[in-house]
C-alpha cells in the first residue's frame, strides 16, 4: 500500500456498489489511482452480506410492482452482473439458476398475471405461464391444503440466474480489480469521518488521517444521505431506514423462488419465499419491514445520526400522515409491527405465508434471528413522496452520493457504469465502452 494519501478516485463503501464501480474503474478506464475505504474489517459485512438480503437478482421479470419501462432497464443491469459472473466462471458457485415465479390466487389475480404475461411476453420471451396443473407439478407445496376450486397461475422461468451471494461478488470485484492492477488501495477498519472540499480536490478525514482526491464516490448505503447532508449536498431528501426480517421452514418445501404480488400502494416489496443459498434445505420467508431509528441492521449506530439523515420537517410529517391515513398502509404497517413482537409473530406470519404455501403453520415456520437487512428509503421532501428506486446526488463538483434502494445490489454494475462515466468526464480519462459493452451488456 502506498505512503501517499493522494488518489484520483476515492470510493466510500465496501459493499457491492462500492467494489463494482472499483472493479469498472479499474478494468474500463485508464484512472491511474483509486482508494476504497470500507469502515469494518471486511467487504460485504453489511447489507451485501448473504444474510442481509434475499438473495434475488431482480430482473424485473417477477416484480410485480415494476413497470414495463422499469423491467426492461433492471433487466439490462441484472444481465450485466450475469455476463459479469460468467465471464469469471462463477456459475453454480456465486451465482445461480434457482427457478422463480410470480404467483396470483384468486380470480383477479389470475387475470392480472394472464394480462402481465401477455404484456411482458415480447421483452422476456423466456417466460412461461404455469396453470395450476403445472403448478402442482413444478411446486407441489403450492397447492397442498389449498381449496380445489381456488384459482391459481404463475409467470416464471427457471432458464435465468436469479439466485446470487451478493457478499462474495463484491468480493470478487475486488480481487478481479486488483489483478494486475499496483495503483488500487484497500482501507479496511477505516471509517469516513468527515468530507471537505478544498480548493479542486476533497480532504477525508479518516480515523484522524488526511487523505486526498479528485474525485469521490459514496456507496455507503443509508450513510450516503448522512454525508451528504454533513457537506450541505441532498437537503431535498430525508432518509427513512426501513429493516425487514425473515422467518425460517423447519421444512423444504419449496424448489423455486416464489413471489406474490405487490399491492400497488404499498411502497415495500410483497412477501415471497426463497431457498436459501448458502443454508442447504432451508427456505426464507418475507421480507417484513419496519421503520427503524438507526442507519445499520445489526451494527452498533448512534440514533444522532439517523435524526441527521431522517432531517425531520413538516414535509416529513406530511409523507408519513399520507401513508398512514391510507387504509391499506395504516394495517400493513400494524401488521408488519406485531410480526416482530415474540410469542404472536410466528402465529402472525404463518398467515401470510399460507398464502404461497396452504399446509404451513406456525410450528413450521421459526423467526430466523440475526437475518435481515436495513434499506435506505428515501423521502423527496420538495415533491413530498417516497422515492422507490435508486437515488443519485451528483453535485457537479466532483463528488457523487449513491442511495440504492430497489432493485438494490442488482444494479450495482449499471450504477458503476453510470458513476464511472461521470469520473471520466470530470477528470478528462477514457472510457473503454467497446470492450464493457462486449463483456457485460451484449
Amino acid at each position: 500500500m502506498r505512503d501517499n494519501h493522494n488518489y484520483d478516485v476515492i470510493i466510500i463503501g465496501g459493499g457491492i456498489s462500492g467494489t463494482a464501480l472499483l472493479y469498472t474503474l479499474a478494468k474500463y478506464t485508464n484512472v491511474h489511482t483509486v482508494a476504497l475505504f470500507e469502515k469494518y474489517n471486511e467487504i460485504a459485512t453489511v447489507n451485501s452480506n448473504a444474510k442481509s438480503n434475499s438473495q434475488t437478482l431482480h430482473c424485473g421479470d417477477i416484480e410485480t410492482n415494476y413497470t414495463l419501462e422499469k423491467a426492461i432497464k433492471t433487466n439490462k443491469t441484472a444481465t450485466m452482473l450475469e455476463n459479469y459472473g460468467k465471464l469469471y466462471g462463477y456459475q453454480d458457485k456465486y451465482m445461480f439458476k434457482v427457478p422463480k415465479m410470480a404467483l396470483g390466487v384468486g380470480e383477479e389475480e389470475v387475470a392480472y398475471i394472464q394480462k402481465r404475461y401477455e404484456e411482458f411476453k415480447k421483452d422476456f420471451p423466456y417466460m412461461k405461464l404455469y396453470d395450476k396443473e403445472a403448478l402442482r407439478e413444478l411446486e407441489p407445496a403450492l397447492l397442498k391444503g389449498r381449496d380445489e376450486d381456488e384459482e391459481l397461475m404463475a409467470m416464471g422461468t427457471d432458464e435465468r440466474y436469479s439466485a446470487i451471494d451478493f457478499g462474495e461478488m463484491a468480493k470478487s470485484f475486488v480481487r478481479n480489480a486488483q489483478k494486475g492492477n499496483n495503483n488500487i488501495d484497500i482501507h479496511l477498519n477505516m471509517e469516513v469521518e468527515t468530507i471537505e472540499k478544498i480548493g479542486s480536490k476533497y480532504k477525508l478525514t479518516v480515523n484522524s488521517k488526511p487523505y486526498f482526491a479528485n474525485y469521490v464516490v459514496v456507496d455507503a448505503g443509508a450513510h450516503s444521505l448522512l454525508l451528504a447532508h454533513q457537506m450541505g449536498h441532498g437537503e431535498d431528501y430525508s432518509c427513512l431506514p426501513i429493516g425487514g426480517s425473515f422467518y425460517y421452514s423447519k421444512v423444504d418445501i419449496l424448489k423455486s423462488k416464489v413471489y406474490t404480488i405487490q399491492n400497488p400502494k404499498l411502497p415495500f416489496a410483497a412477501i415471497h419465499g426463497d431457498p436459501d443459498i448458502v443454508h442447504d434445505n432451508t427456505i426464507r420467508f418475507g421480507p417484513t419491514a419496519i421503520a427503524l431509528p438507526k442507519l445499520e441492521r445489526y451494527h452498533h449506530a448512534h440514533f444522532i445520526d439517523f435524526l441527521e439523515s431522517l432531517s425531520p420537517c413538516s414535509e416529513v410529517v406530511e409523507v408519513f400522515y399520507n401513508l398512514l391515513a391510507d387504509d391499506d398502509i395504516r394495517e400493513y404497517t400494524i401488521k408488519n409491527l406485531m410480526y416482530e413482537i415474540p410469542g404472536i409473530r410466528k402465529q402472525l406470519f404463518a398467515k401470510e405465508v399460507q398464502k404461497i404455501v396452504p399446509s404451513i403453520t406456525e410450528d413450521d415456520i421459526e423467526f430466523a434471528e440475526g437475518i435481515g437487512g436495513l434499506r435506505p428509503q428515501v423521502i423527496d421532501k420538495k415533491n413530498k413522496k417516497l422515492l422507490l428506486g435508486e437515488a443519485k446526488i451528483d453535485t457537479g463538483e466532483g463528488i457523487v452520493f449513491n442511495m440504492t434502494p430497489s432493485p438494490g445490489a442488482t444494479s450495482c454494475l449499471g450504477n458503476a457504469y453510470e458513476d464511472a462515466q461521470l469520473i471520466c468526464k470530470y477528470l478528462n480519462l477514457e472510457f473503454k465502452e467497446n470492450q464493457f459493452q462486449k463483456e457485460l451488456v451484449q
